[in-house]
């Protein structure tokens, strides 16, 4: 069994657990589902540089990547570098992470917030509103079509962004719809955890330009920004390359400031 199939498997136990531990009216009366949600799509489309840095503290891959940074330094960080959006994985079991975790990073700075998550219900998507994301994922690997469509017009109504993963040009060509507002291509095959920049680029045509390209995974130089640009990319979601050093935000800023040259 594959580990996407795992963490899926898991996730539902996980998930109907939440279900009858909060009604989803609790979720609903949450004093930030009101708030007024920030567009990362549209960040994106004006930024030069189109980074989305990650809090992630582990994942199945590279396991501990690090477990000293606090998410709040790091949202603060990241915020001071100037990158167009944040990631907040929020599984706990495989990454290390909670939906506490995105509560704080929306506690200490105004970036638009992704909930990274393998999300398989609207409860998570009402969750992901509740506490604080403006942004939502969605697997394409772990989706149907339908789902994929319920799921976005769900996100939708609760004005919140959708960005679309996908690994290759099958799950693409099942998931384009008016719906999404970013489509995101994974350049790591989660079967074998490898990862190649080929995969951005051979889906990227294929991708209509109404949507903003994002690529995600084994980017961790300027250089493979700059390859992907000429693609059309304007999103490059960046994970452990900040979180494994000690101070994220300056990392990140870094980088930019590199990037910017």
């Amino acid at each position: 069994m594959d580990i996407l199939t795992k963490i899926v498997n898991d996730k539902r136990i996980e998930v109907n657990l939440r279900k009858a531990l909060i009604p989803t009216k609790q979720l609903e009366q949450s004093i930030l589902f009101e708030r007024e949600t920030v567009s990362l799509a549209q960040n994106l489309r004006e930024s030069d540089t189109g980074i989305i840095a990650e809090h992630k503290r582990r994942s199945p891959s590279k396991q501990v990547i690090n477990h000293n940074l606090n998410v709040f330094d790091v949202a603060k960080g990241y915020e001071k570098a100037g990158v167009s959006g944040m990631s907040v994985l929020t599984d706990g079991k495989y990454f290390g992470g909670s939906l506490d975790d995105l509560l704080t990073a929306r506690a200490s700075c105004n970036l638009p917030l992704l909930r990274k998550e393998f999300i398989i219900d609207t409860y998570q998507i009402l969750e992901a509103k509740a506490y604080g994301a403006d942004v939502i994922l969605l697997i394409a690997a772990i989706l149907t079509k339908e789902e994929i469509k319920t799921f976005s017009e769900f996100a939708k109504s609760l004005k919140l962004d959708v960005l679309l993963e996908v690994h290759n040009l099958e799950e693409l060509q099942k998931s384009i719809m008016p719906s999404l507002d970013m489509l995101g291509v994974n350049n790591r095959n989660l079967k074998t955890f490898e990862v190649s920049l080929d995969t951005s680029k051979q889906i990227s045509e294929h991708i209509p330009s109404d949507f903003v390209k994002v690529s995600e995974s084994g980017i961790s130089s300027i250089e493979a920004i700059k390859t992907l640009q000429p693609f059309g990319y304007k999103g490059f979601l960046i994970g452990e390359n900040f979180m494994k050093t000690d101070n994220a935000g300056q990392s990140a800023s870094d980088f930019i400031s590199e990037l910017s040259k």
